[in-house]
């Protein structure tokens, strides 16, 4: 018995963002259906970059591919709305509201409903925009912090889009617990911008504190004297990090540099910091006779902060990923691909998938006799093009 049994969710979404919040909800046990169009949700065809979208947030969803400029169409779609618990929607500011499925006219005749909208903005002078994953980077300066000072570079990955899909998920979850004791359902939204406020907020906080804007990460001083990559023998760099004091000593002790544990320059992070200049070359010179393998050990067993320096694709074989259920087998596609677990356990399990990422209109039958819907309406609907079947 998963968490979310029982709570049906009605998905408008495509890209990212909404799709990213629906899957922790599929994946905690709701019933997410995904309304798409006839052909489908456009991110299904997405190639290159986008490739990976669909296939990694929509695991354990259903589909229902339907037309919304028919009558028929914005009917047997309210009808299914009237039963779920939670609504969400990603579109442009006010493309729902135009279709007829506001949450004003929704909830009046289902005043239960959660709705949630995720978008580029909260209310405000920017909230009419449309918004992107790279754009809220730009404006929120999280790009500025992760590129070189004249050159802002968006993250390594989708993760304005994935914190927003988050958040709307927490304030699901609220609205739902809320609802336990009100009998009531209510809109809550989430934001791109709101959350790249939030990613940069320790950023925003330490130029307020300090008065000193500052640099990108690309070439800020560290918070902590020893916090660097390092080549190793044989070829192969590992990324080491020594935060605290007791760390500091136990290093030293255990790499035979009891010299500079005694060096007074060197006793506190505060002071090893100011040394960085001179301190890391020489922790350079120690790192380089051990192998890699040899130096992960190492660090390993007195229990330091390290990690090989990987690439995403590394992971589809990471050992401690593949022990501990944390890739889930998805077939898409015709084709076989692993994508990660959601990064939680309950009581111990990993959450797994139920079902691969649904075909275009996959669930149509099943939904729509649910609904009352006779087989002969069903495929009468599906002849004049409101419903694709699979």
């Amino acid at each position: 018995m998963l968490p979310l049994a029982g709570v049906r969710v009605v998905e408008f979404a495509h890209m990212v963002m909404g799709p990213s919040c629906g899957l922790v909800l599929a994946d905690l046990g709701a019933e997410v259906i995904k309304i798409e169009p006839l052909k489908g949700d456009n991110t299904r065809r997405l190639e290159a970059a986008g490739a990976g979208f669909f296939p990694v947030f929509n695991r354990n969803k259903k589909s229902l591919a339907v037309d919304l400029q028919q009558v028929e169409g914005k009917e047997l779609t309210k009808k299914l709305i009237n039963t779920a618990d939670v609504l969400t929607e990603n579109f442009r500011p006010g493309a729902l509201d135009k279709m007829g499925f506001s949450y004003e006219k929704l909830s009046e005749e289902n005043p239960r409903l959660i709705y949630c909208s995720l978008k580029g903005f909260l209310k405000g002078p920017y909230e009419h925009r449309p918004a992107l994953d790279e754009v809220t980077q730009m404006m929120g300066g999280l790009a500025y912090m992760t590129g070189l000072p004249d050159r802002p570079l968006r993250a390594g990955s989708s993760v304005v889009d994935i914190l927003g899909g988050t958040f709307a998920t927490v304030a699901i979850l609220a609205a739902l617990r809320e609802r336990e004791s009100t009998g009531r359902g209510k809109r809550v939204t989430s934001a791109l911008f709101e959350s790249t406020a939030y990613l940069v907020a320790q950023h925003m906080a330490q130029y307020e504190l300090t008065g000193e804007a500052p640099p990108p990460m690309s070439v800020k001083r560290p918070a902590w004297g020893v916090y660097d990559i390092f080549e190793t023998a044989g070829g192969g760099r590992l990324f080491v990090g020594v935060v605290t004091d007791t760390q500091w000593e136990a290093f030293c002790r255990d790499f035979g540099l009891e010299d500079l544990k005694d060096d007074p320059r060197l006793k506190s992070n505060g002071l090893r910091v100011k040394e960085r200049a001179w301190l890391i070359p020489r922790l350079a010179e120690c790192f380089i006779r051990f192998t890699k393998e040899d130096l992960t050990r190492k660090l390993e067993a007195i229990g330091m902060p390290f990690a090989p320096i990987a690439k995403p694709w590394d992971l589809l074989d990471d050992p401690h990923l593949k022990a501990s259920g944390g890739l889930l087998e998805t077939r898409v596609g015709g084709k076989t691909i692993h994508a990660p677990a959601l990064p939680i356990e309950l009581d111990g399990e990993r959450l797994g998938k139920r079902m691969d990422p649904p075909e275009i209109g996959e669930h149509a039958r099943e939904l729509l006799g649910e609904l009352g819907y006779s087989r002969q309406e069903i495929e009468s609907l599906h002849g004049r093009g409101i419903v694709a079947l699979p």
